[in-house]
């Protein structure tokens, strides 16, 4: 479901995300299908969400946030540290995000 995301709009979504804190917390449990389970409705409702990925070693935490992006369909749009960023498309939600062309 995920699309092409341009270096453009990549840039601009960094800038979006910039004030929002962490919607979503991973903890030493990992990515369980619960914690998905939020992820995926917190992307529903907002689009631009951040994840805070604790726990584990650096290869787990890799591996967690590309399984995220992976399993819900979203785009990463980047990742600082613990933190990352991801960014789903909802064209039913009131007022979707409009990326610039």
């Amino acid at each position: 479901m995920s699309h092409t995301i341009t270096e453009q709009q990549r840039r601009w979504l960094k800038k979006q995300a910039h004030h929002l804190k962490p919607v979503v917390q991973l903890g030493q449990a990992g990515l369980s299908e619960a914690v998905l389970a939020e992820i995926e409705i917190a992307l529903d409702h907002h689009e631009l969400i951040k994840v805070r990925v604790n726990g584990g070693d650096h290869a787990q935490r890799d591996s967690e946030v590309d399984s995220i992006a992976t399993r819900t369909g979203a785009d990463l749009i980047q990742r600082i540290g613990h933190v990352a960023v991801y960014f789903r498309a909802n064209p039913k939600r009131r007022e979707p995000i409009r990326l610039p062309t």
